[in-house]
């Protein structure tokens, strides 16, 4: 069996990528210090006995270093993100995202560790443009607007990593994530297909932001997680960038009609201005989608879930803790896992 380091592991995606490596027998080492993930977001892997969760920040040099002493190799994930977070406060998020990049890549170099560093489509910034390479120049914002802090530091962890590839030979490539969706996501981090969910089961008005005309290329964590297991294990891999997403752009109006349609909801949808819904700061993206021909071709990924199916497992996730919460409110403890099944 293998050991692999998830930093960020008790997050949203990270806990996706654990299930799927505990599910065929590897042991995982989530390092999180819980900040935006939650144990209970692998309770189903630490029930498995094959992950170790470790209580902690990336920016502790020392616990780094143990964690990656122990692990064969490590998906760097942990970051500070989503949209209110980066707008209210870009020191905090620049810093810990660049330290963390740092400390974590330095150990993997030094111990001769595989690693993926975990970048963001972000990097492309303003760029309105169907199937952007790895190669594409990047238009990134003025940085006098907090919106593009997030984007500066993915840059910076990549230069890192491609400078840790040159001068040292380590092992690493990076992968730049399209807007990954699926259970376990949270809302309360500006994430819109999550949050338009939980509006619409709640029967609350759908807020979209702006005109509604500004599109995404959503991807389902199942495949995102795929992917990032096939670039693990693909030597030649190594020092390369991948893009990973689906290249079927959707506008946010859509989308919220879309999530209407799935829950079956009649809540009204309802335009908010950016000047109302964010601080200053803020700038709203372009409308891009990925060319993903570099990862089909290095690994043989493709995409396979629709978003419609996507939106479903997100609707049947938010009913199930619904459930949850309701039957602690009224046993005073969380129903098994069994029990939530049956009653769904």
């Amino acid at each position: 069996m293998s050991t692999l380091l998830i930093t960020g592991g008790a997050g949203f995606i990270g806990s996706h990528l654990a299930d799927l490596l505990a599910g065929r027998g590897d042991r995982v080492i989530v390092l999180d210090d819980l900040s935006g993930g939650s144990a209970e977001n692998l309770s189903r892997s630490l029930d498995s006995g094959l992950v170790t969760l470790v209580q902690g920040s990336v920016t502790d040099g020392d616990l780094v270093d143990g964690c990656m002493e122990a692990a064969d190799a490590c998906v760097h994930l942990a970051a500070r993100l989503g949209v209110h977070q980066i707008v209210t406060s870009p020191l905090s998020c620049l810093r810990e995202n660049v330290l963390g990049a740092d400390i974590v890549m330095e150990a993997a170099a030094r111990r001769g560790k595989r690693l993926i560093f975990s970048s963001s489509s972000e990097v492309y910034g303003k760029l309105n443009q169907r199937d952007l390479s790895e190669t594409s120049d990047r238009l990134i914002g003025s940085p006098a607007k907090s919106r593009w802090s997030y984007a500066i530091a993915k840059e910076f962890g990549e230069s890192l990593a491609h400078a840790y590839v040159q001068q040292m030979g380590a092992d690493m490539r990076v992968v730049r994530l399209f807007n990954t969706v699926g259970p376990r996501q949270v809302s309360k981090y500006g994430m819109v297909v999550a949050r338009f969910v939980r509006q619409a089961l709640d029967g609350e008005p759908l807020t979209v932001y702006g005109d509604g005309a500004q599109s995404r290329c959503f991807t389902d964590v199942r495949d995102v997680v795929r992917g990032l297991d096939l670039l693990l294990h693909c030597d030649r891999a190594a020092g390369g960038a991948y893009n990973i997403g689906t290249s079927a752009p959707i506008s946010i109006a859509a989308l919220a009609h879309l999530v209407l349609e799935r829950t079956g909801s009649i809540s009204p949808v309802v335009f908010v201005p950016y000047a109302e819904a964010h601080a200053p700061g803020f700038e709203e993206l372009g409308n891009r989608s990925p060319d993903t021909t570099a990862l089909r071709r290095m690994t043989g990924w493709t995409p396979r879930r629709s978003l419609e199916e996507t939106i479903d497992t997100v609707i049947a996730y938010e009913l199930d803790q619904a459930l949850r919460v309701s039957k602690v409110a009224a046993t005073g403890s969380p129903p098994s896992a069994d029990r939530l099944r049956a009653a769904a």
